[in-house]
């Protein structure tokens, strides 16, 4: 994926293009990360709508006066990324996956989900977080909840799968009706490989 795209959501779901704020994941030339700050984490959440506008405003101001916070809280959200991403690329790879990875991730789930109250809505109840406000980390849980929607259906769990392009690693939800998208997106990596195959036949 290249970084003119930067914040194109292309996984289809939010853990996923959480996992693909990494531009070129595979390439030890080109890889880069995106959350080289706390305000680029700030930033890329308010984006992909996890944060209203003055949610992201409070949160960068605050970070201002408390750096230290602001800095683990990075630390958190990208080792978060890094174990979502694992866990899932094993099951793309059919590979095991390291009961290291998620031991750390029912670690996470467990210290969130403290945080859920049942709350009525009409004759029902739905499951509801309760994010302290102007919590620093206030942008994970939706993200730890997106992937345990996926990782908790077999059906959803058979629908990611891994970009094709070389060197780019991105996740996506695959929502084909035969499951056969191949790239994240065909307008970049579906293009370069395209334009791969034409030199190639044409040599």
């Amino acid at each position: 994926m290249s970084e003119t795209n930067k914040y194109m959501m292309v996984g289809e779901r939010l853990c996923l293009d959480f996992v693909n704020t990494i531009s070129w994941r595979e390439s030890e030339d080109k890889r880069r990360d995106w959350f080289m700050s706390y305000d680029k984490l700030v930033d890329w959440s308010h984006h992909a709508g996890i944060l209203e506008e003055e949610q992201a405003q409070l949160l960068l101001k605050k970070s201002v006066h408390d750096p230290s916070e602001a800095e683990q809280t990075l630390a958190q959200a990208i080792q978060l990324r890094e174990v979502i991403y694992r866990i899932f690329r094993s099951f793309t790879k059919e590979e095991l996956i390291n009961p290291e990875d998620l031991t750390n991730f029912n670690k996470v789930i467990h210290h969130y989900y403290q945080l859920i109250h049942l709350v009525r809505m009409g004759n029902v109840f739905s499951m509801h977080l309760e994010i302290p406000e102007g919590a620093f980390d206030s942008m994970l849980p939706p993200i730890v909840q997106s992937a345990v929607d996926i990782l908790t259906s077999e059906k959803d769990l058979k629908r990611v799968s891994q970009c094709e392009g070389d060197q780019c690693g991105w996740l996506f939800f695959d929502t084909s009706r035969n499951r056969s998208r191949r790239w994240c997106s065909m307008a970049d990596c579906g293009n370069r490989a395209k334009a791969r195959r034409f030199y190639q036949n044409k040599k």
